[in-house]
């Protein structure tokens, strides 16, 4: 099963100058606690943003999209097409980023676990909109506020 795990805002960003616009732990224990275990996939560039002392993450077999052939991650498994990637997944997979990762799977994806930030953010990366003829809504967490941004945690699957 491939799934997504994304944080984007009102104006679906993602990210901006290669991180994370806003500093949710709310979102970040989340997001651990769902991909513990797993694989997580994910684009060179996210790899690289992800800071020193997390990379690779922890408990979770890393793997990243890079379409240069010498490309080396420390830690993780590279791979230099989506398809060979999704060779190597196990059970459950988890695309963690950048947006032209977010953007290839996401018709391979049967679910997405979405925070949505309601503050619209400046950014430079950003998760393509979710087609509500093919996806639904499976489960909303309640509202939360934190470091100045008010998001809700939602599932969203796959309509068949």
């Amino acid at each position: 099963m491939i799934e997504a795990v994304v944080a984007y805002s009102a104006n679906r960003v993602i990210g901006r100058d290669g991180g994370l616009p806003w500093q949710l732990p709310t979102d970040l224990r989340h997001f651990r606690e769902l991909t513990i275990g797993h694989t997580v996939l994910m684009g060179r560039k996210t790899y690289a943003s992800i800071p020193d002392r997390f990379r690779p993450l922890a408990n979770r077999r890393n793997l990243v999209l890079s379409r240069d052939p010498d490309y080396r991650a420390e830690g993780a498994e590279v791979f230099g097409t989506l398809d060979a990637a999704l060779a190597a997944c196990d059970h459950r997979c988890f695309v963690i980023g950048g947006d032209a990762t977010y953007a290839e799977t996401l018709a391979l994806t049967d679910r997405v676990h979405a925070t949505e930030l309601e503050t619209v953010v400046e950014g430079d990366a950003y998760f393509p909109p979710l087609d509500p003829v093919e996806w639904r809504v499976a489960h909303t967490g309640e509202r939360v506020e934190e470091n100045g941004h008010a998001f809700t945690i939602r599932t969203y699957e796959r309509i068949d």
